[in-house]
């Protein structure tokens, strides 16, 4: 996995090989990217990171100067992977060890941008309780946004919120508003 962009550009990061994850492939990072850069203003803006994983979205954001980064997952290693390479970057990536969704009934604060990477196993329903549960806890700020990433074939664009869709291989950004 690399940082493509940011005050880290080009910067190789090797995760372990034994976290359950599947990081966002760089073809689908540089995309995605490419929207948000016309969207929001890195420095401005607080990000939370849901499911986690590898930390790879989060790193993004932070080398391009947010400023306030929460990382949730329920994986011990993945945790801990994010922390140490956080500190060692020196990036304002703060981590909780956490299911997500018990995360998202007790959590407090409002984001400006929310990024989901859920199990590609997870059926429209459960990605509609992520959605549900950010709203209903007020954790989005009013101009904020909310990336799920999902696989091709789940197609949520009938849940509340919705605003569009973008495809690269196999993975596909919702985002939510």
């Amino acid at each position: 996995m690399r940082i493509i962009s940011g005050s880290h550009k080009g910067r190789r990061l090797v995760a372990p090989k034994n976290l359950p994850v599947r990081p966002t492939t760089d073809f689908a990072k540089e995309g995605l990217f490419n929207i948000l850069h016309h969207q929001i203003d890195f420095p401005e803006v607080t990000m939370l990171d849901l499911f986690s994983g590898t930390g790879n979205i989060a790193f993004e954001f932070a080398s391009r100067g947010c400023p306030e980064i929460m990382s949730v997952d329920a994986h011990h290693g993945c945790v801990a992977f994010i922390k140490k390479t956080a500190d060692e970057l020196e990036f304002p990536i703060s981590t909780i060890k956490s299911d997500v969704f018990k995360y998202l009934e007790k959590a407090t604060g409002a984001y400006d941008v929310i990024f989901a990477d859920p199990p590609y196993a997870f059926e429209v329903k459960e990605l509609n309780t992520i959605v549900e549960n950010i709203f209903q806890n007020n954790l989005l700020k009013p101009d904020g946004m909310i990336i799920i990433e999902h696989s091709k074939q789940i197609d949520i664009s009938e849940l509340p919120h919705f605003e569009h869709s973008r495809r690269y291989g196999g993975s596909v950004f919702s985002f939510f508003a």
